[in-house]
């Protein structure tokens, strides 16, 4: 039986930082987002997304950030271990990793497992990481580790890059990145060397589930770039295999989604703790998972429970509060 209440594996934070850190944070999220306006945008608090949880009937959130150099990444990797060592029925933590250096990878999955417990429940990357994409051929140390692990990996878009049209990222750009990125990964072979890493792509998978069919249709014709020699069937079942949260999607997004990876590979993900998510609009996407399950005719509670299945320590330690 899994936990009551909802597990999110999509929670953002912001580590304590000082003020002069803050207002440059506020800086680049106006570039990308248009919303950071004043340092109490990037302030953030356990408390705070306990209270959120609590009004939402979340009984756990896996914590992740991403930080833009390898020094602020280690500092939010130990301020969010210190954070579940206080809250560890409320709180499960997604490693981050700098995935543009597969050695400094492999230094903080090390640091990871030196933490006491509770240990890390999975990992944290983006897109694309200071440039350099999650497809990159040099990752794979990393990934040869994390198969090994059979580590779960949530992917999450690079919300630092300008929208385009005056728009601000995290309205549709982020979307076409996962895209881009994932696709990139399925015919660089990834997904086919690794099938043991567990990779959950944020919001309903982006723009991903809707073009799948494209790739399947056009995907191994001979004009497309095709080095693994992917088949129509390969492509179909190798994207069958990923999971997808619904972090602001759900309403449109997770209908597609469970068509590309099924109803057992989606999760639940709120997209909490950013300034682009409020609790209306966190309550309202909570309310389309239900009803797309409803409309599909699948059991109510399914992505809830999918979710606590994936992450089996966070499940036990829920069990504890």
């Amino acid at each position: 039986m899994a936990p009551e209440g909802y597990l999110d594996v999509h929670c953002h934070f912001f580590p304590d930082i000082s003020d002069e850190v803050a207002s440059n944070l506020v800086t680049q999220l106006r570039a990308a987002y248009f919303m950071a306006e004043k340092l109490s945008d990037v302030q953030w608090s356990a408390e705070g997304i306990i209270e959120y949880n609590d009004h939402a009937g979340v009984a756990m959130a896996l914590l992740s950030y991403v930080a833009r150099t390898h020094e602020m990444l280690r500092e939010g990797n130990d301020y969010a271990h210190k954070i579940v060592q206080n809250y560890p029925t409320r709180f499960g933590h997604l490693l981050a990793l700098p995935t543009d250096d597969a050695e400094a990878c492999l230094r903080e999955i090390q640091h990871g497992d030196e933490y006491d417990e509770p240990k890390p429940d999975g990992y944290a990357v983006n897109t694309q990481y200071n440039g350099v994409l999650l497809s990159d051929a040099r990752l794979a140390p990393v990934f040869d580790e994390l198969d090994a692990q059979g580590a779960v990996v949530h992917v999450h878009p690079n919300a630092y890059l300008p929208g385009e049209y005056c728009k601000p990222s995290a309205l549709i750009d982020v979307a076409f990145d996962t895209c881009r990125v994932a696709t990139d990964m399925l015919y660089k072979g990834i997904f086919r060397r690794y099938p043991n890493i567990k990779f959950i792509f944020a919001h309903c998978g982006g723009a991903l589930p809707a073009l799948s069919g494209r790739l399947s249709l056009l995907g191994a014709e001979s004009w497309v770039p095709n080095p693994e020699k992917l088949t129509k069937q390969e492509i179909e079942s190798q994207l069958s295999k990923l999971y997808v949260d619904t972090a602001a999607t759900a309403k449109t997004g997770l209908e597609p989604a469970a068509k590309m990876v099924g109803w057992n590979r989606c999760v639940y993900g709120a997209d909490c703790g950013v300034p682009c998510s409020t609790w209306a609009t966190m309550d309202e996407n909570m309310r389309d998972v239900s009803a797309r399950e409803a409309e599909a005719g699948v059991e109510q509670g399914t992505v809830r429970n999918n979710t606590w299945k994936l992450f089996p320590s966070a499940a036990k330690r829920a069990d504890q509060s």
